[in-house]
Formats: structure tokens, sequence, C-alpha cells
């Protein structure tokens, strides 16, 4: 299952939610505002919570292995 997605079709391609119009920049703006998750979720009901995890999940690992290196 692929967590997002990117065509020019969809919002200039701007990296979506898989099979949704959500840019993936709005769950971190949420975030970097104070918002909870919940509070997305609640707001973009097209994404699902296994999304969000899956997409939190890899912007850590990702994180940790840049400061790994």
């Amino acid at each position: 299952m692929s967590i997002v997605e990117s065509s020019p079709s969809i919002l200039n391609g701007a990296l979506v939610f898989s099979d949704t119009r959500v840019p993936i920049r709005n769950l971190f703006d949420y975030i970097v505002a104070g918002d909870t998750v919940k509070d997305f979720l609640e707001d973009f009901p097209t994404v699902s919570f296994e999304q969000v995890r899956h997409l939190l999940q890899s912007a850590e690992v990702a994180i940790e292995n840049t400061t790994a290196a």
C-alpha cells in the first residue's frame, strides 16, 4: 500500500495521501500549529489514521537515518 502519491493532474503534482486530494503538507502544518492528529483526521475524513501513522513512522525513520549519518 502506497501512503503518498504525486500526479501532475492532482494539485500540480504535490504529494498527497493516496486516493485523496489532501496534501501531505497539510498534516505537517497542523502539527506545527499545535493541532492534533485527531483534529487533522476530523477535518480531512478521506485520510485514514493508518495513512497518517505510516507517514509519521516513515518520517521518523528518515530523520533517524539522517542524524545517524
